[in-house]
Parts: structure tokens; sequence; C-alpha cells
């Protein structure tokens, strides 16, 4: 695998709607059985090599920006040191990036397909499907959730949104996450995805497959470099409101690849 192809043609996972909503149950075995799971289509698609594009991406004008960033996190498997200092790290890069008056950091997930790690920690698999993870419906009530009743019903006035920073904690040598101009996403083929946890649900938007996306990966990003992308904006007027992304096998990938090892922290911007 090498960072000098164009481009890779690899195949993604549309959902496909069937008439069905689905419903998801996570970190809830007991409700498994009750579950409606999606159903996707796999697209071979053209995926951009965003180390050799001529465009340089802005969060503000495609929805996502690659950037060059060290955190001072020992240990991206202690919550504790990820809250303490990558919290914080991420707090200050979105005040940078899209001058909002106010950044609350509510959680992080790290994902990997290292077996070892995931029997050990609280971890979850890459998603390989395309997805943006916030409805119009959900990202104002995750709003509601971490703030005051007072406070939500005056940040709901104003525009908000929600951002999320993905960050290798290895080298990626497998499943790296694709991502999609969000100026090429049509308003049109979001199926929501219930996802029934045991303290709340949530919703999730899976999106169909468009021929008009561009995707985007940026090869073998190591700890030191970052993906910061919009998932939901109030403003559709500011650069674009969803950003589709999505984990993919590059064709390019070593047999003996290294398992992704990643982790991806959600942050509330209020304007």
């Amino acid at each position: 695998m090498t960072v000098e192809n164009k481009f890779v043609r690899a195949p993604l996972r549309y959902v496909v709607d069937d008439g069905v909503p689905p419903v998801m149950y996570v970190d809830w075995p007991e409700e498994e059985h009750k579950a409606r799971q999606p159903v996707y289509e796999e697209k071979i698609v053209k995926i951009n090599n965003g180390r050799l594009e001529s465009t340089e991406f802005k969060l503000s004008i495609h929805g996502f920006e690659f950037l060059t960033h060290t955190s001072k996190v020992k240990n991206f498997y202690d919550s504790r040191d990820v809250e303490e200092n990558c919290y914080y790290e991420v707090e200050q890069l979105i005040k940078e990036k899209i001058h909002c008056e106010e950044v609350l950091v509510f959680d992080h997930t790290i994902r990997t397909s290292n077996e070892a790690i995931l029997s050990e920690y609280r971890v979850r698999e890459p998603v390989k499907a395309v997805h943006n993870d916030y409805t119009t419906k959900s990202a104002p009530q995750r709003l509601r959730d971490l703030l005051t009743e007072h406070g939500a019903k005056k940040a709901l006035k104003r525009r908000f949104a929600i951002v999320q920073l993905w960050r290798p904690i290895e080298t990626i040598e497998s499943e790296p996450l694709a991502i999609c101009d969000g100026r090429t996403i049509p308003e049109e083929g979001f199926i929501t995805v219930e996802r029934r946890y045991p303290y709340r649900t949530a919703e999730v938007f899976h999106i169909s497959y468009n021929p008009k996306h561009k995707w985007i990966y940026f090869p073998q990003m190591t700890p030191k470099e970052a993906l910061i992308f919009k998932v939901f904006d109030t403003d559709a007027s500011a650069g674009v409101k969803y950003t589709a992304h999505s984990a993919f096998e590059d064709p390019n990938t070593p047999v003996k690849a290294k398992a992704r090892e990643s982790i991806e922290i959600r942050a509330l911007a209020l304007f």
C-alpha cells in the first residue's frame, strides 16, 4: 500500500430502502432478538487519495478537514487520560476551525478489529456502512440530553453543530476511513436507523447510493494526523450540513496488515 496511488476502487456498503424502518440494539444483548437490521448493497466506487488532491479541504466548505496534530494523550485506552487531555485538544481545535462561542466535548469511541483489544476493552469495530452519526431529530435531542432545560431552549434558538474528530491510535494499515465531500451529498437517500440503548434511544442516518458522491481518503494516516468533520449543522448555508463516512477495505492492504485502531471524539459547537 503506497500513498502514490491517486485513487482506489473499492466497495462501500450503502443502505437500501426496503420500506421497513431499521432498529438496532446497542449494548443491550437481552433485546437484540428484536432488531431489524438495515439492508445493504455494495457499490464499487472511486475513492480519491486526499494526499494527492489539489484541493485543500476545509471544514467550512467541504464538511471536513485533514489536520496535522499531535495529542498529549499517552494511552488512548485510558478514559481518564483521553478526557483530561484529548477533550481539551478537540475543544480548542473546533473553536479554531469554526469560530463558535462554546464547545462541549461529550463522548468518544475507540474502534478496532483487533480481537484481543475488543475482548479486553469496551470498544467497537469499525463501521463498514455509509452513514452520518446524527439526524434532524437526534441532533437536537442530543443537545437536550447534554444541557439543562433552560440552556437547551436557549441553544436551540441559535445555530449549533455537532463535530467529530477522528484520529489513528496506530498508523492505519487496514480499514481506513473514507469521507464524502459534503457538497456532493444530495438532500435525499437518508434512511433513519434507530439505535436503542438501555438508557436512551438515538438515531443515525444510513445513506443510499448516489453517483454524485465524491469520496476521499488519506492513506496510512499516523497518530500525528487527524480528520475533523461535521455530522450536523443547523445552518445549511454554512458549508454543508452532513459528512457521510465509512470504513472500507482498501484493495492495496497488505496481507499481514495490523488491525485498525482509531478514536473518534464528538463535540457540540454552540454559536
